[in-house]
């Protein structure tokens, strides 16, 4: 097993080309790979409900099996198990998928059941940067998720801790968001994918503040995939209880709030795109506010 560390972005629409001009990466090399993926579960969902994803990887290289367990993060950072192998062939390797420890106790039978649910095929952009003595992949993700006969788009940046401080992910991000529209993500393409599948997005009952940023970053990720503006109002109004219960961040949520509400509006008169929410100023406020509340919660 190994422990996957990385913190994810979701970029606006123009953020892809305004990340490949940024300076860091600009003059840098970069890897480029078509990646299609399919994930599995059982009809009834027993992965999702274990927290796990599985999937197969096909990639220029061949076929690798991944399965990822639940961790812990907040404000896009996460800390998961991951096991990976390649395979010779694009069908499951249960045999393997049995002997790892997060499946152990799984009741006799269920892998069998397990059948492909939606696939998230993207092209991705990869650079290695080494700042500080820490090493991190860049990869920029683009393309589709498909479930149900429906798809959303993919357009994010991950930052893949490979040696170093954990902290150097949100520094590195707060370099980038002076010139490229992007904000932390919570969510994983395998629970974007189950989303769509099942037509709906679950609505958290935050308690701590760290929960409650989970759920700010949760609803955006909802609203940049249903366009429904009911998750912009939900970001909102956690962002106001935050504030009230955290006085210390009072100044920060309140400005935040203010921008949501003013972009809500002009979207709900059909004055800007959904698309066009999201700005470098709201992205700068989002992982300011992940600074301000380091503190990790579970998460899927």
């Amino acid at each position: 097993m190994s422990q996957e560390v990385e913190m994810k972005l979701a970029l606006g629409q123009q953020g892809p080309e305004a990340l490949r001009r940024h300076p860091l990466l600009a003059e840098h090399p970069s890897s480029r790979d078509q990646l299609t993926n399919t994930y599995f579960d059982t009809e009834a969902g027993d992965l999702k409900r274990a927290r796990m994803a599985l999937r197969l990887r096909r990639t220029g290289k061949g076929w690798v099996q991944t399965l990822k367990t639940s961790g812990q993060g907040s404000g896009g950072v996460s800390q998961r198990g991951e096991w990976e192998w390649p395979v010779t062939e694009p069908t499951l390797d249960l045999a393997g998928l049995a002997k790892l420890p997060p499946v152990s106790d799984f009741p006799d039978g269920l892998l069998e059941r397990l059948e492909p649910r939606f696939t998230t095929d993207f092209h991705r952009q990869t650079w290695w940067l080494s700042i500080d003595g820490n090493h991190i992949e860049l990869a920029l993700d683009e393309g589709e998720i498909r479930a149900a006969g429906h798809s959303v788009t993919i357009r994010e940046l991950e930052l893949e801790l490979k040696d170093g401080d954990l902290t150097c992910l949100p520094e590195l991000a707060e370099r980038f968001v002076d010139q490229v529209a992007l904000r932390p993500s919570d969510t994983s393409k395998a629970a974007r994918g189950a989303a769509l599948l099942l037509g709906n997005w679950p609505r958290l009952q935050p308690a701590l503040p760290a929960e409650l940023l989970h759920s700010i970053n949760t609803a955006l990720d909802a609203f940049s995939d249903t366009g429904a503006t009911i998750w912009l109002s939900d970001a909102i109004t956690a962002l106001e209880r935050l504030g009230r219960e955290t006085p210390t961040l009072s100044e920060s949520t309140t400005a935040l709030a203010s921008q949501l509400s003013t972009r809500r509006s002009a979207m709900e008169l059909c004055q800007i795109d959904r698309d066009a929410w999201l700005t470098p100023e709201i992205g700068g406020m989002l992982l300011d506010l992940a600074r301000q509340l380091p503190d990790h919660i579970d998460i899927g």
